[in-house]
């Protein structure tokens, strides 16, 4: 196919997500196929603004599938969100004779893919975050991993957590999202799940599911708490106040964002990464590829940031029937 850009780049920003560099890979050797020369950007944003850039082939790319975190690195830009720091990038784009950007992250990412475009930028975002909160898409890269990695780390607090009768709080990553926390929870078998997006009676959907639980004879309990649903420390005083039970608090923290990708975020990563080669390739741009069912297609950006992400009730649901027998 005859392609509508002879040069692009590719960048990662935000908070890295297992999976993110096999998405580079994927955009680096599907450029490399249509005959598309591909420039490595370093630090997402920050590094755009001060040129901090090298040519990738190939070569460069070869076992990046596996590896967890992003070669291309990740940063956060103060100056990328004032007009004269966009211009700046864009600028810079037009310097290197970069006619289309590939911009792998989340909603921030997307914000600034969609500033660059307004400069004549070509952009194509690809979405990389493990709390799977943006709206566009049925999934995002990181997201699988990083469930597998919590439940990895509660399986083993679970085995001391039994022999010594205690309560642990786990809270786990997810920002303003419970995705993570909600599949984390039905996976770990938890006595109650707190997220941001339900509200929820303290005294019922805790404390007396511990105790009903303790009735039926259990002797320990698994409380998941994700980092949006309020500080993680009155949980652990409340419990403790209510039932007088040994409670243990872990912040499983950003090793949830660590670690080499399962096979479904190195999968995804590198179809996601194809398509976005492709639409640029096409001369589209200011587009998202999203996952719809087992579909990869496309979104504006516009449309996509508009776009509002719930938790699956369907899953609520079931959860809350499982914890109700827990």
């Amino acid at each position: 196919m005859n392609s509508a850009v002879r040069r692009i780049g590719v960048l990662t920003s935000g908070g890295d997500a297992p999976g993110m560099n096999a998405a580079v890979r994927a955009v680096v050797r599907t450029a490399a196929s249509l005959g598309i020369e591909c420039i490595g950007i370093r630090r997402g944003y920050h590094g755009l603004i001060s040129a901090d850039m090298y040519p990738m082939t190939p070569r460069d790319v070869n076992g990046l599938t596996a590896r967890g975190g992003t070669v291309l690195y990740t940063a956060r830009s103060k100056e990328f969100m004032t007009p004269e720091g966009v211009k700046r990038a864009a600028d810079n784009c037009r310097f290197m004779g970069i006619q289309g950007l590939v911009t792998i992250g989340g909603d921030g990412t997307f914000k600034g893919a969609l500033a660059l475009s307004k400069h004549g930028i070509s952009v194509v975002g690809i979405p990389a975050t493990i709390d799977n909160d943006i709206a566009c898409t049925d999934y995002t890269i990181g997201y699988d991993t990083a469930c597998n990695t919590a439940i990895e780390s509660i399986d083993k607090l679970r085995d001391t957590m039994r022999s010594h009768e205690r309560c642990s709080v786990v809270e786990v990553m997810g920002h303003k999202a419970g995705h993570l926390a909600l599949y984390v929870g039905i996976a770990a078998g938890a006595t109650a799940v707190l997220v941001p997006e339900k509200k929820i009676d303290f005294q019922r959907d805790v404390v007396e599911r511990i105790r009903s639980a303790r009735l039926r004879g259990r002797t320990h309990f698994m409380i998941i708490v994700a980092e949006g649903a309020g500080p993680v420390t009155d949980v652990v005083e409340r419990i403790q106040l209510e039932t007088g039970l040994d409670v243990r608090l872990t912040v499983l923290g950003h090793v949830q964002r660590g670690g080499s990708p399962l096979v479904r975020d190195r999968v995804i990563a590198s179809r996601m990464g194809y398509t976005a080669v492709q639409l640029l390739a096409e001369g589209k741009t200011n587009r998202v590829v999203c996952v719809d069912g087992g579909d990869y297609l496309d979104r504006d950006i516009d449309e996509a940031l508009a776009m509002e992400k719930g938790l699956d009730e369907d899953v609520y649901v079931i959860l809350d029937a499982l914890m109700a027998g827990a």
